[in-house]
């Protein structure tokens, strides 16, 4: 067993994923198309990007869930956004001369989309941008949805990738999250995957959630072990109902507390290790020869909006409503709403209508952000001396970085920073010690562990 060490009061305090840094919530309208379209016009020649197409639909609408989406409703809905999506492609095709180096498809559900439709978007993107040949497909998919046609199309689109939506095998559980998905048809959809011969298959599973139990996370990883997948991540439940009305659904009494919580992600840790699983980050884990496991021991592991990946672009290229791309120095958001997305794509335009440049300083945070969460550690005087800094711009953090030091949580040996056995979960919070916006945004994150 892994070593584990709950801190109340660090357990509790709450810190950003830090999928970007800085976070969306900086985002703001002062950023827009203009910017968008100098940032990829201004990437140079031979850029290696990742191109990132967001569905913003779901056949039914999970409780529990933060993403941008909502019910698919008429068939209609789902042709005019392949339609729109077509037509965006085009214009940010026009722009970027680069090539493609990865396709992530997410949502919502990928699998909203009919299986011609999704063979339709694919030829699309083929059409519109240089994929590179061993360019990776992935997609995240909702089980619930997965034909064997869906699997059959998405193989021959080229999706070499999937992660599916599991979350519980606790059929109570499912129905306090209003997502109900028997063990069996999750079996069954990744039957239908590896059938066509898409083998590579990643598992969304989720702690915090109401009424669950140490004994739920025992039987739903017990189950999931019995899908082989090559990777699972872990994630807890993040409660934010003023910010995201559909969780109001879910009853707050019956959510597990903080000690509760933290005891199901170190089980899940310690029954996924048992595995043979490799632990990537703070909620990943990957078998040892899958890339991802590949990457963190090589010191390659990454941080973006897909979370932990081996994905070493430096830019993403959003596509559809409210995508987010990612450029060195430029975050931008595209417009959230489906139908003032959709007028833009259509009247051939850009559609970023918020975001945040970055500054240098900013770009400093983010490294040092990234090295923190993806590797454990970091050597402040080195990452500033490379980008022309100064360590005093970081000697703000100092002072919250001794505090978690005297907490067993990281140790620190002048500008060195190692996180420590026992303060994986805490990693968050030496990351967000460098966060020099945070202040403001606290109380809209969610908890630490």
């Amino acid at each position: 067993m892994s070593e584990h060490l709950y801190l109340p009061e660090l357990a509790a305090r709450p810190a950003p994923r830090y999928t970007s840094y800085p976070t969306a919530l900086e985002f703001s309208p002062a950023v827009g198309a203009a910017d968008q379209a100098a940032a990829l016009r201004g990437l140079e020649a031979g850029t290696s990007a990742s191109l990132y197409v967001h569905v913003p639909y779901c056949q039914e609408i999970c409780w529990y869930c933060g993403c941008n989406t909502g019910a698919t409703g008429r068939p209609e809905r789902l042709a005019a956004y392949v339609a729109a999506l077509a037509r965006e492609m085009r214009t940010v095709g026009a722009l970027y001369q680069g090539r493609i180096s990865r396709v992530h498809f997410g949502g919502g559900s990928p699998n909203a989309l009919s299986p011609a439709q999704l063979a339709s978007v694919a030829e699309t993107i083929r059409s519109c941008f240089l994929v590179d040949e061993d360019a990776e497909w992935a997609a995240e998919l909702d089980p619930r949805l997965l034909s064997d046609d869906h699997a059959a199309a998405l193989a021959e689109a080229g999706i070499t990738r999937v992660s599916l939506g599991a979350q519980t095998f606790n059929l109570g559980i499912q129905a306090r999250i209003n997502r109900i998905q028997p063990f069996r048809q999750v079996a069954e959809g990744v039957s239908a995957l590896r059938r066509h011969g898409i083998e590579r298959i990643n598992l969304d599973l989720m702690y915090g959630l109401p009424t669950q139990e140490l004994g739920d996370i025992v039987e739903t990883i017990a189950k999931a072990r019995q899908l082989e997948p090559d990777r699972v991540a872990m994630f807890g439940y993040a409660h934010l109902p003023s910010m995201l009305p559909r969780q109001r659904m879910i009853d707050a009494s019956t959510l597990p507390d903080a000690k509760a919580r933290f005891w199901q992600s170190a089980l899940a840790h310690d029954l996924l290790l048992e595995a043979g699983f490799a632990a990537v980050g703070f909620d990943h884990f990957a078998r040892p020869q899958d890339s991802l496991a590949i990457a963190a021991r090589t010191g390659r592991l990454r941080r973006n909006f897909q979370g932990f990946t081996d994905d070493q672009a430096d830019v993403v290229i959003g596509l559809g409503a409210s995508s987010i791309s990612q450029f060195p120095g430029l975050l931008v958001q595209n417009e959230k709403h489906v139908g003032g997305w959709r007028m833009r794509a259509l009247n051939d335009t850009l559609s970023g209508v918020r975001g945040c440049r970055r500054s240098a300083d900013d770009r400093l945070r983010a490294e040092i952000i990234e090295r923190i969460l993806c590797h454990g550690a970091v050597d402040l005087e080195e990452v500033a001396m490379r980008r022309g800094a100064s360590t005093a711009q970081l000697s703000g953090a100092l002072p919250i970085i001794d505090g978690l030091a005297g907490a067993g949580v990281l140790e620190r040996s002048e500008w060195r920073i190692r996180i420590t056995s026992i303060g994986r979960p805490y990693a968050r919070l030496a990351a967000a010690a460098f966060d020099r916006r945070l202040r403001a945004q606290a109380r809209r994150t969610s908890k630490a562990v």
